[in-house]
C-alpha cells in the first residue's frame, strides 16, 4: 500500500488568497465599467476558477458578457494576478506546522484546485511551499475539474496514491462533492470561502483550526473504509 495521501484545496483552504483575488478581479472588471466586488462577494464567486469568477461578477452586476469580452477580461485578470504573486496571500494559521506533522509521519501531500495550474504553481512557489507537494493539479490540468471525480482521482494517480488511502481537505461544496464522487474521505474547514455553512455539506470531518490536523486524524478517517 502506498503512503496515505492528504490532498489540499488551495484558495480558502491552504492559503488565504482573498485580498489578491479581489484586487485582480476588480482590476479586470472595472476596466469594463463594472462596480468593484468586495470580500463579501467572494463566497459566491470563488471555487470554479478565474473564468467563472469573471462570468459570475458580470452576472452579479446584470451586465452581458460576450466571448471576446471574457477573453480580454481573463487576460487582464491573469496578468495582474500572476504579476503580483504572492501579493498579500498567506497560508492559514497552523497549516505549515500541520504539514510538517503529516510529512514527518510519512504521509504524502498534494494540491487539487480549480485554479489554473500555472497560477496555482506560481503562488505555491512564491510562498516557498513547492517542495512540500508531490503534485499540484489545477482546473485546466485535465479535461474535467472539481466536483468531477476524475479531477481528484487523476490527482491521486499522479501522486502515486490510492483513493482508499487518500483524504481531501477543502472549504467549499466542490471539495466535499469531489471527494464524495470519488469515494474519498473528506475534511472541511469553516474559515474559507463557502457560501453556505460547512456543516450543511456533510463532510466526513470538520476541523476548526489546522492545529487539529494530525496523522492520527487521517488514520482514523481512512480506517472507516
Amino acid at each position: 500500500m502506498p503512503a496515505p495521501l492528504v490532498i489540499f484545496d488551495l484558495d480558502g483552504t491552504l492559503v488565504d488568497t482573498a485580498p489578491d483575488l479581489v484586487a485582480s478581479l476588480n482590476h479586470a472588471v472595472m476596466q469594463a465599467g463594472l462596480a468593484p466586488v468586495t470580500y463579501n462577494d467572494l463566497t459566491h464567486l470563488v471555487g470554479h476558477g478565474a473564468r467563472a469568477m469573471i462570468e459570475r461578477t458580470f452576472a452579479l452586476r446584470d451586465v452581458a458578457l460576450s466571448a471576446s469580452d471574457l477573453d480580454w477580461q481573463m487576460k487582464e485578470f491573469i496578468d495582474f494576478y500572476h504579476g503580483s504573486m504572492p501579493g498579500d496571500s498567506i497560508p492559514y494559521p497552523g497549516v505549515i506546522d500541520a504539514m510538517d506533522r503529516l510529512s514527518s509521519a510519512g504521509l504524502t501531500l498534494a494540491i487539487c484546485t480549480n485554479k489554473l495550474e500555472m497560477l496555482a504553481k506560481s503562488l505555491i512557489e512564491g510562498l516557498g511551499l513547492t517542495d512540500r507537494f508531490v503534485t499540484i493539479t489545477g482546473g485546466d490540468t485535465f479535461s474535467v475539474r472539481k466536483p468531477d471525480a476524475e479531477h481528484l482521482l487523476s490527482t491521486i494517480r499522479l501522486a502515486g496514491g490510492l483513493p482508499e488511502s487518500a483524504v481531501m481537505i477543502g472549504d467549499s461544496l466542490n471539495d466535499i462533492l469531489v471527494a464524495r464522487n470519488a469515494s474519498v474521505r473528506s475534511i472541511a474547514v469553516p474559515f474559507g470561502y463557502s457560501d453556505v455553512p460547512i456543516e450543511t455539506l456533510e463532510p466526513d470531518h470538520i476541523i476548526r483550526h489546522f492545529d487539529e490536523l494530525n496523522p492520527d486524524l487521517i488514520e482514523r478517517l481512512l480506517a472507516r473504509h
